[in-house]
């Protein structure tokens, strides 16, 4: 029996590939400087009422017999596992790595890309195929909400069948790895990388993909995309291979129509709309006709932390999500802006790189998106350690918002002092929106707001 470790297995990339290797028969153990602060212990608590072996992050789970070690990217080389394994000569391979290697071994893998929506496209896939009976293997980088009852951590769905379905993150290049069988192009928007350095990223991977490519007919850049087998999803052209018309909000969801017939979704937002085409077109390829995928997916629960509803107290709604980049934060305050209600949205942004680059069009989405009355709340960027230059700060974002006429934005140094202003202003009808990533601690500020309404 192969024995691995995981260092830094708390998050949701590697703690789903330690899930598969443990499911698949292998001895997984691991560790994580966050466990080891107190951090994130109901994950540890989980890995480890699965099988998997959790120990410290002093280089002890470092011992001669070990095949190899995954290392998650943001692990330095000075980590003690990380050195006891170079000492020991244990090879180590790159969460990246190990994902692609686990990816091939299907006969029909697809990989999910784009600058936005891969997570819950990726998840919409996988519940069709799954409920379909056609047993996928699903490695997701957020958590599914239909699967919270399984054991272990509910960001895979794990079948011994000849389809996996998973995430292609073009953030960190990891996308180049991909060879599929289908891909999956949501759209190229600004994010981590420049545009033209998105394009050359994404025609790569249509150019390694065996069988379909499929794009999102609503932007301009996806057009640049070639292959011999496109199919196309839009929202604005009919013509399209995958078309959605009649889109109509619901109290907690979406309706649309699909070929003439209506369909909802349990999810808010036209943008979900496009998700789930794309994920028909996948599945159609794979032998469930969009009738049939379209029926299945009206089950569909979403992932933890998109347009989350955490809960509601005196008429005062608490959401949780995940929009961090311009395009992200533009879908998700235009979905929430179909409803009536003012928006108290507190956004966290993470990394001064990204923020440098982003920070003002991110700014600019929110001006555009939000009524006067809407109140816009940043703390400080989040930020995980590391050497970076800090020579940006929430302060000089929301100074950037007024400067753009935005009155109603506030900065505070920490969460806790912007959750107190938050519970402070609430009135009856609001909608309380926590946005950001990276950070898991932001679930936990919306329960606790929910909490002191």
């Amino acid at each position: 029996m192969k024995k691995i470790s995981f260092c830094g297995i708390s998050g949701s990339g590697m703690s789903s590939l330690a899930q598969i290797l443990n499911l698949s028969g292998y001895d997984v153990r691991g560790s994580d400087r966050d466990f080891d602060l107190g951090r994130n212990l109901p994950i540890k608590e989980i890995l480890q009422k699965t099988g998997i072996t959790v120990f410290p992050q002093d280089g002890s789970a470092i011992t001669d017999d070990l095949d190899f070690v995954c290392a998650s990217t943001a692990v330095e080389d000075t980590i003690p596992d990380i050195k006891a394994a170079k000492e020991k000569n244990i090879p180590i391979k790159t969460r990246p790595n190990l994902l692609a290697e686990i990816f091939h071994k299907y006969k029909y893998d697809v990989a999910v890309g784009g600058t936005s929506g891969k997570t819950t496209t990726t998840a919409m896939i996988g519940y069709i195929l799954d409920k379909a009976g056609k047993k996928p293997c699903v490695i997701n980088g957020g958590l599914l909400r239909d699967y919270e009852t399984n054991s272990g951590i509910p960001n895979i769905i794990f079948n011994q069948g000849d389809i996996c379905v998973a995430e292609a993150d073009e953030s960190n290049g990891s996308i180049d790895l991909y060879n599929p069988y289908i891909s999956v192009i949501n759209n190229i928007s600004a994010d981590h990388k420049s545009l033209d350095e998105l394009v050359i990223l994404f025609q790569n991977l249509a150019n390694r993909t065996k069988h379909a490519v499929i794009l999102n007919d609503d932007y301009d850049l996806c057009h640049k995309i070639t292959h011999q087998k496109i199919i196309r999803f839009s929202l604005q052209n009919p013509q399209a291979d995958y078309y959605a018309s009649n889109i109509k909000p619901l109290l907690h969801g979406t309706q649309y129509e699909l070929k003439g017939k209506l369909f909802t979704l349990n999810l808010i937002g036209a943008f979900n709309v496009a998700n789930a085409l794309a994920a028909f077109a996948v599945c159609n390829e794979l032998g469930i006709s969009p009738f049939e995928a379209a029926e299945i997916l009206q089950n569909f629960h979403g992932t933890k932390r998109r347009l989350e509803v955490i809960g509601t107290h005196h008429n005062i709604m608490v959401i949780d999500d995940f929009a961090h980049n311009p395009d992200k934060v533009k879908a998700s305050v235009s979905a929430l802006r179909q409803y009536s209600g003012r928006l108290i949205i507190m956004f966290q942004p993470h990394g001064f790189g990204p923020m440098r680059s982003l920070g003002k069009e991110i700014m600019q989405e929110f001006v555009a998106g939000m009524k006067d009355d809407d109140i816009l709340i940043m703390p400080e960027i989040f930020f995980v350690g590391g050497t970076v230059s800090k020579d940006i700060s929430s302060l000089d974002l929301i100074n950037y918002a007024k400067s753009l006429g935005k009155e109603n934005c506030f900065y505070f140094s920490d969460k806790s002092s912007a959750a107190d202003y938050i519970v402070e202003k609430a009135k009856n009808g609001d909608r309380i929106v926590i946005m950001g990533a990276r950070d898991n601690s932001l679930t936990d500020l919306c329960h606790n707001i929910l909490e002191r309404l």
